[in-house]
C-alpha cells in the first residue's frame, strides 16, 4: 500500500517536494511508533485504528519516500515519473497480478457459489422393499443406489398434464462432475 501510495502521490513532484514527503513521513514513523510505545491512555474503540498497522504504515512509507530519494538523487531527475522508476514498475506489476489473481480467485468461487446453488442434495428414506429393489439394480449395474437416483432424476420429464415420467434406461456407471 505504502508502494503503491507514494508512486500515485509523488508523480511530477520535485526533488525538494519528495524531500518534505521524507521528512513528513519520518515524523509520522515516530509519531506512531511513540503512541505504539507508550502505554494506552484511553480504551481502543471499535473504530479506531489498529495502531501497530499505522505504525507499520508508515515505517514502510518513509522507506518508499527515501527511495523514490535515492532514485532522484542517482538518476539526476528533476521530477520523479513512475514510468522512469524501475523498481517501482517491477512492484505495479507484481501488485497487478496479485490483484488480477485475487479477483479471478473470487469469480471462480461465486460461479462456484451459484453451481452449489443450483445442486440439490437429498436425504431419500425408502420403504425397505423399494431400498432393496434400488440396491439389486443399482448392484446389476455396478454403480452405487445414488447415482441410479442421480440418472433416474437425470431423465425424468413432466407431461403436459404434469405426470412425472421416466423413460426406461439401463444405470451406467458414469462420472458425475
Amino acid at each position: 500500500m505504502a508502494r503503491d501510495a507514494a508512486r500515485r502521490q509523488g508523480r511530477g513532484l520535485s526533488v525538494a517536494q519528495v524531500a518534505e514527503k521524507v521528512a513528513e513521513a519520518a515524523g509520522r514513523e515516530r509519531e506512531t511508533q511513540q503512541q505504539l510505545d507508550a502505554p494506552a491512555e484511553t480504551e481502543i474503540g471499535p473504530f479506531a485504528t489498529d495502531p501497530e498497522h499505522l505504525a507499520e504504515l508508515w515505517a514502510a512509507k518513509h522507506a518508499e519516500w527515501q527511495r523514490i530519494a535515492a532514485l532522484l538523487e542517482t538518476s539526476g531527475e528533476q521530477a520523479y515519473d513512475p514510468e522512469q522508476d524501475p523498481q517501482g514498475v517491477v512492484w505495479a506489476k507484481e501488485r497487478e497480478a496479485r490483484r488480477q489473481g485475487a479477483v479471478d480467485r473470487h469469480a471462480t468461487w461465486m460461479r462456484e457459489r451459484q453451481d452449489a446453488k443450483d445442486e440439490l442434495r437429498a436425504q431419500v428414506w425408502l420403504p425397505a422393499d423399494t431400498s432393496r429393489r434400488l440396491r439389486a439394480i443399482a448392484a446389476r449395474a455396478g454403480v452405487q443406489p445414488e447415482q441410479v437416483l442421480a440418472q433416474l432424476a437425470d431423465r425424468v420429464q413432466m407431461n403436459e398434464d404434469g405426470a412425472v415420467v421416466v423413460a426406461p434406461f439401463t444405470p451406467r456407471c458414469e462420472e458425475r462432475t
